[in-house]
């Protein structure tokens, strides 16, 4: 990959020995769970506790808003006090406290934004404001740190997929913290949309992520043929090496409402549309049906198709990574967010990112998933750098990553 000699210890730019202990209270709110956390100094979690919504949001196929913003106002005061209680720590011992500014659904956010400011200016303690994306990403820092791994080659090439995001990020670190570049994106639906819009078409249930990735197994993965987007567009104006590996005018971005649509016309052409409401009437009345519950209603054609999708878009994603992460000639590779606990995913990565002799690193499953250990450990550099967020600041539901 031509990647450079030097070793950087994960861009605190300073001795660890020499930085100050901090307590930092995390709290993400940013879309369906209520999260807060404890981290000290960045690599500790004493706590984190995270109350999903899943539930709540199940009959619908997917995330309500309004219901969301409702059940995190219902949440975070408890959930905030069984991060504290986890931790053994009381408010007085907390140094900052740190949360979601965005991106993510207007109302949550505000909900998280809205409390921390509350309870900073009560105990007189700084704020910090964290970008999702970014917390993401520092999730697979916080591991690396407490399993001892503290040496990080640069340039980080960072794949950020979610269900709400589908993200290419090349990543710098310096003496403040961290840059970014976004180097990618999705044009349409994110990764993990993609997959519970198709959940939601074949009837699997909420969330669909999980019950595709388990059912996948038992179909064949080249039963139906999908074809993704490959997308031009403007040469980007960002760093030089940017620019001049996509000089051709492609781009590095994804797509996938083509796959979904693809579905569709595959329901429709092989006549399945009888099995998905026989399907849909037998879950109804199932609160929260297993995916062995959900396996006992599809046929083997049905599994072949759920197969073929989760291949697709992985290779899509992996493919089209491995690429940037080539011609951008990066030292190490993240993947990271929701869909990063995809074990096809998982797994191609490793095998594919092994033939580039690329490393490439993943949050536990656990800290996959929007929590607030990532938004304590995103804050520490900015912390140590005294990057403290102004009253009057507000949740960004658009908030872009630099």
């Amino acid at each position: 990959m031509g990647a450079p000699p030097c070793h950087q210890c994960f861009g605190l730019g300073a001795d660890l020995a020499s930085m100050p202990d901090a307590y930092i209270l995390g709290i993400e709110s940013s879309c369906d769970e209520t999260a807060a956390a404890v981290v000290r100094s960045g690599e500790d979690m004493m706590s984190n506790v995270v109350f999903s919504q899943i539930a709540v949001h199940q009959q619908y196929g997917g995330v309500v808003p309004e219901l969301a913003s409702r059940e995190h106002l219902r949440a975070i005061l408890p959930v905030v006090r069984k991060a504290l209680d986890d931790a053994e720590r009381t408010y007085g011992d907390i140094d900052a406290i740190a949360v979601t500014q965005g991106p993510g659904l207007a109302g949550a956010l505000l909900v998280g934004v809205s409390y921390a400011k509350a309870l900073a200016f009560a105990l007189s303690k700084p704020l910090i404001a964290v970008n999702h994306l970014e917390g993401h990403i520092h999730a697979v820092l916080l591991e690396e740190k407490q399993k001892g791994n503290r040496e990080l080659r640069f340039p980080v090439l960072s794949l950020v997929v979610s269900g709400g995001h589908t993200h290419l990020y090349l990543a710098e670190a310096n003496d403040s913290g961290w840059a970014y570049e976004n180097v990618g994106h999705t044009r349409d639906d994110a990764a993990g949309e993609a997959f519970d819009k198709v959940a939601k078409l074949l009837a699997l249930g909420y969330p669909g992520g999980p019950v595709i990735d388990k059912l996948s197994r038992r179909g064949n993965p080249h039963a139906v043929k999908f074809s993704m987007a490959h997308i031009k567009g403007r040469p980007r104006q960002g760093r030089s090496r940017v620019s001049q590996s996509r000089a051709s005018g492609e781009t590095f971005d994804f797509s996938f409402s083509g796959i979904k649509t693809g579905v569709l016309r595959h329901i429709e052409s092989h006549d399945m549309r009888a099995q998905i409401e026989a399907r849909r009437s037998a879950l109804a009345g199932a609160k929260a049906p297993t995916a062995d519950a959900v396996l006992a209603l599809c046929d083997q054609p049905t599994l072949d198709l759920i197969a073929s999708f989760q291949r697709a878009v992985v290779n899509d994603l992996v493919v089209k990574t491995l690429t940037a992460a080539r011609e951008l000639e990066v030292a190490t590779l993240f993947v990271t967010g929701g869909v990063a606990a995809n074990s096809e995913l998982r797994s191609s990565f490793e095998q594919e990112a092994s033939k580039a002799g690329l490393p490439v690193y993943f949050p536990s499953r656990p800290l996959s998933t929007d929590n607030a250990a990532m938004i304590a450990a995103a804050a520490y550099p900015k912390f140590l750098s005294r990057d403290f967020a102004e009253m009057n600041f507000s949740a960004e539901a658009g908030l872009v990553l630099r």
